[in-house]
């Protein structure tokens, strides 16, 4: 296991990404009747989350001290 158990500039991006696109995608869901677009504008932006963390790992912002 790594020294940074995380703590890396890659992964707190990732992971606020994700968490935008979680709450996007549960106000999609909330609205009445149900916003399907909204809903999968939240999954896009959840799973661009991977992508930003996979960006930033290859520019080397996921390594440890």
């Amino acid at each position: 296991m790594s020294n940074s158990h995380g703590n890396t500039p890659a992964a707190w991006s990732a992971v606020v990404v994700g968490l935008l696109g979680f709450v996007v995608g549960s106000v999609g869901l909330i609205f009445d009747p149900i916003s399907m677009p909204v809903f999968w504008a939240g999954v896009v932006i959840t799973l661009a989350g991977g992508v930003v963390f996979l960006v930033m790992a290859k520019m080397g912002l996921h390594e440890g001290h």
